[in-house]
């Protein structure tokens, strides 16, 4: 299986999750099964049902994250070669030049992207065109509206 890149606190997000859903979620829907199962008849049993449906989620999610912690590959920006160049992990301020507006955006896995902090998917169409530019170059980005172009103003290590 392929190396699942990670920054930092992503990492540690992952991990905090884990033992969230370990040490109170799982010993939370145990006790809700068990209650559940003290109301008698189980095929007519609403609450066992969404428990043991809420408890197979659990359980798929707790899989899910162990085996992408066992897989990934952390990278911390900071000890990275600060050279300018757009990289993963880096935080890039763009100018965008058909309307002059400035956006940051963060290159981050793809557990970790929300566009709405600014953290976009190393998969992403932007951070593919992004990726080993650096600052002052202009970039196309093929978006679904059309072709947007870009002026690196600044790439980040933090």
């Amino acid at each position: 299986m392929d190396a699942i890149p990670v920054t930092v606190a992503g990492a540690k997000a992952l991990e905090v999750e884990l033992l969230r859903l370990k040490g109170v979620e799982r010993p939370r829907i145990i006790n809700e099964i068990a209650t559940a199962r003290e109301h008698g008849d189980l095929k007519e049993n609403a609450e066992y049902h969404a428990a043991k449906d809420e408890q197979g989620f659990i359980e798929r999610r707790i899989q899910e994250i162990e085996s992408k912690l066992s897989r990934m590959q952390l990278i911390d920006v900071r000890q990275l070669t600060q050279d300018g160049r757009c990289v993963f992990g880096t935080t890039i301020t763009l100018l965008n030049l058909t309307d002059n507006s400035e956006i940051s955006y963060q290159i981050v896995g793809e557990d970790e992207a929300d566009i709405e902090l600014g953290k976009i998917s190393c998969h992403s169409p932007i951070a593919k065109a992004l990726m080993g530019n650096e600052e002052g170059d202009e970039v196309t980005v093929k978006a679904p509206k059309g072709d947007i172009l870009y002026e690196i103003l600044e790439v980040q290590y933090i």
